[in-house]
């Protein structure tokens, strides 16, 4: 396997596995939030949090890098505009990504806590959920954008 087909390889899986992880685990929580099933909403919270942290963030970290070095062999000046879009919407996602993180983890919690006590969740707790739905629809848009944008390369 070349240099190339090495580095593209990672760049795709990095971003399957970042954008696969992020819609697998967005969808769960947003149905186990309208379930009403308190031990349910405290599993799938848990695992979510694992999974931003085990999956999701190591491909944040990794997916830039291989992509870079792909438009470099490739020839593409890395001041190219659907290059510097693709930069933009990957900061975009990530501003979005970053509070999310925050807001699971936070939301985990009083999860928690409502499960120790047996008592429904707090209004924070849906505040935050409706703060972290908000933030994930401009996320997952810039990311479909962005596949767009790694697959046509618009001139």
């Amino acid at each position: 396997m070349t240099l190339y087909e090495w580095l593209k390889w990672l760049h795709i899986l990095s971003s399957v596995v970042m954008v696969g992880t992020g819609f697998g685990s967005a969808f769960y929580v947003f149905m186990v939030n309208r379930s009403g099933n308190l031990q349910a909403q405290a599993e799938v919270s848990r695992l979510v949090v694992k999974a931003d942290w085990w999956f999701t963030t190591p491909a944040v970290i990794i997916q830039p890098v291989p992509g870079l070095a792909l438009a470099q062999l490739s020839g593409w000046p890395l001041d190219a505009l659907w290059l510097k879009w693709t930069y933009a919407l990957y900061v975009l996602a990530a501003l979005c990504w970053l509070p999310v993180v925050w807001l699971q983890i936070k939301m985990q919690r009083m999860i928690e806590v409502a499960v120790k006590t047996a008592t429904p969740l707090p209004q924070e707790f849906w505040r935050h959920a409706s703060h972290w739905e908000r933030l994930g629809y401009p996320a997952f848009a810039a990311m479909l954008a962005i596949y767009w944008l790694m697959v046509a390369k618009p001139v």
